[in-house]
């Protein structure tokens, strides 16, 4: 039998793909606002991502807007990225503005690739694919498993259409992301919420929780750069925020120690660059322990 979430995701990105453009969008603002309605967990939990993030009470009508723009952006994400097999090379760049870029350009002259660290934020497929196709770098994800298995491979498929290397979190996983760092792939890794691998705690958004420790890690052991990056949907498309890497130089003390130091900075970094379009962070899943009470 097939699964039924693995059935949907392929009827939405078919229906997404051939549908003109106006009714897609029409489509999708439909479900933005019919979404919070039927996915109460979600909605609590943007409620409880927005209190953090802008640190004050709201409620009524601002609440309502920021959630209802929150599960819009979230719609326009998964639309954006169905389509983006089908459009070409100039529609990429045209819809893609970036400022950073240096620092990427840098890294990777320097013969080591190196890992952006990004928040589930705005249209990162967008630019992930913008990287493949105008700079032409080897990009490298790492992307957690997803059940069913029919899913996850689905997933992994539609990454590789957009030219990416794609690695599944795994007792391999270290290794390959070594491999793929030390030969100038740039590396795409969402960093703010702990996918099960490992992971440290940190403050963030003034309480703890844990996060993936891999940026943190692949940096001490390779000596790559870590650049804290975010990508906005804009009015004419999407633009990337690429932030320099911290300078973090090891200490005297234990390697677990420096990893949590370091990881804290990113996760500050990551912070920042959310509190520019709280709107636009697609976190919708419990991520600190106060989630669950």
């Amino acid at each position: 039998m097939v699964d039924r979430a693995y059935a949907l995701y392929r009827l939405g990105a078919a229906v997404t793909r051939t549908l003109p453009g106006p009714l897609v969008a029409a489509t999708s603002d439909l479900l933005s606002r019919t979404a919070p309605r039927f996915s109460e967990e979600k909605r609590a939990q943007v409620e409880r991502n927005l209190h953090r993030i802008l640190d004050r009470d709201i409620s009524g009508r601002e609440l309502d807007r920021l959630v209802g723009e929150t599960f819009a952006d979230y719609a326009r994400y998964y639309v954006e990225s169905a389509r983006l097999p089908d459009m070409s090379i100039e529609e990429i760049d045209a819809g893609f503005t970036v400022e950073g870029f240096e620092y990427v350009e840098d890294a990777v002259a320097g013969g080591i690739g190196p890992i952006l660290v990004l928040p589930h934020l705005g249209g990162w497929e967008w630019a992930g694919f913008w990287l493949t196709l105008v700079p032409r770098y080897d990009v490298t994800v790492v992307v957690e498993p997803l059940h069913p298995p029919e899913l996850h491979e689905w997933f992994m498929d539609f990454r590789r259409t957009l030219g990416m290397n794609v690695i599944t979190l795994g007792p391999d996983a270290g290794s390959r992301l070594v491999a793929a760092i030390k030969a100038g792939h740039v590396v795409c890794l969402l960093s703010d919420r702990d996918v099960g691998g490992a992971a440290v705690e940190v403050d963030f958004f003034g309480e703890t929780t844990k996060v993936p420790a891999g940026p943190a890690t692949m940096a001490l052991r390779t000596g790559c750069k870590v650049l804290p990056t975010a990508v906005y949907h804009t009015d004419y498309g999407v633009h990337g925020v690429v932030r320099p890497d911290p300078g973090f130089v090891r200490t005297e003390a234990r390697l677990r120690a420096d990893i949590t130091a370091l990881t804290q900075i990113l996760t500050d970094e990551l912070a920042d660059l959310i509190r520019r379009a709280p709107e636009q962070w697609h976190l919708m899943q419990p991520n600190w322990p106060s989630d669950h009470h």
